[in-house]
């Protein structure tokens, strides 16, 4: 009589990022946790600097620049 009962095999998820990646950063080319790390905070850098152009020049940027 042939085995009915079957075990399914373990599989580790296999992360893309870990917390390896955060802890000790290389640089390197691509969509990387370093790259988006820089990014994210040059995008936070540029977004209050837009703040603050319009509450010192009382404009907005496009309007500050000439654009609109």
């Amino acid at each position: 009589m042939p085995n009915t009962t079957q075990t399914k095999p373990t599989v580790q998820p296999n992360p893309v990022i870990t917390e390896a990646d955060y802890l000790n950063p290389q640089p390197s080319f691509g969509f990387t946790p370093f790259a988006e790390l820089w990014n994210g905070r040059l995008a936070m850098i540029g977004f209050i600097a837009a703040l603050a152009t319009e509450y010192f020049t009382g404009q907005g940027v496009l309007h500050f620049w000439g654009l609109m």
